[in-house]
């Protein structure tokens, strides 16, 4: 093909191509002005990772000589950069042009500081982890390891800021932040998921974890493992219904077991076997 009838050839396909753009469906949007950047997200949760693990990562885009200077660097810029997302994805969920961007922007730095103010508790829990992890686990050979090798504990991380920015009812961006992890670790953890202290995954490919599981403390999952719900052939209507189980303190559930349902709870002290399927409570009075 000459490069005459390959140019007509490509002017007919983008013709064709727009056409089918004017067809009214979901996938034709081209809003692009208020869509989330993707790797301002990812960019993000990287600063945030050397806000969180201080000592342990370094960011390339700053010569830092002390802590101080270092942080103070990452938090003016995580909190700018957060607050530019949050504002672009606020005026995508109200799909409204006219709305005033002062407004918007001056509600997104707002929460943008109230997100910033709840990183040590982030620490706090992440910490735990890090415990649990290196408790639970005879072959990690030392906390540094944990931290920076194992992807149990960098999708506990992702899911520990987006369930943050979840619970203040930011759009958009919590889920693009643990579908990241996801996509890197195959664990899939929802940030709308609640989990207390000390939680401890093994291996984890695999692992799913619904919007309305509620985890205690001192929970631990091998890979595979589904906290999941039952046939969702409601679809939409089931929203913001209770779905998926409760797992309370001091659970271990091995690898590929699935439980599924929200009335299904798993009391203290079980422990749950491989390849399990449950969708009926179990407590430790009756196993």
């Amino acid at each position: 093909m000459d490069n005459e009838l390959l140019s007509r050839e490509v002017t007919d396909i983008v013709s064709d191509i727009l056409e089918d753009y004017g067809k009214g469906r979901i996938i034709d949007e081209s809003r692009n002005y208020v869509h989330p950047d993707t790797d301002a997200v990812t960019d993000i949760l990287d600063k945030l990772k050397n806000i969180v693990f201080a000592g342990y990562f370094n960011s390339n885009h700053y010569r830092s000589y002390t802590l101080e200077n270092k942080i103070s660097m990452l938090v003016e810029d995580v909190t700018y950069n957060l607050s530019k997302q949050i504002a672009t994805v606020l005026l995508y969920q109200e799909n409204n042009k006219d709305k005033r961007m002062h407004e918007v922007r001056a509600r997104a730095d707002q929460m943008a500081v109230e997100f910033m103010r709840k990183i040590p508790k982030i620490r706090e829990y992440i910490n735990t982890d890090v415990e649990a992890t290196y408790d639970g686990d005879p072959a990690s050979a030392s906390k540094d390891e944990i931290i920076f090798s194992y992807p149990g504990l960098f999708a506990i991380f992702v899911y520990r800021v987006a369930h943050e920015l979840f619970t203040m009812d930011i759009p958009l961006i919590p889920r693009m932040m643990t579908e990241y992890a996801h996509s890197l670790t195959g664990i899939d953890i929802h940030p709308g998921a609640t989990i207390g202290k000390y939680f401890f995954i093994d291996h984890g490919t695999g692992i799913v974890i619904g919007e309305t599981t509620v985890i205690g403390e001192h929970v631990k999952l091998y890979q595979g493992v589904t906290l999941g719900a039952l046939s969702t052939r409601g679809g939409q209507s089931l929203r913001g219904t209770r779905r998926h189980p409760t797992i309370e303190d001091n659970v271990t559930i091995y690898s590929n077991a699935s439980i599924l349902g929200g009335d299904t709870v798993i009391g203290r002290n079980v422990v749950i076997g491989g390849n399990a399927f449950i969708t009926e409570s179990v407590y430790k009075d009756n196993v």
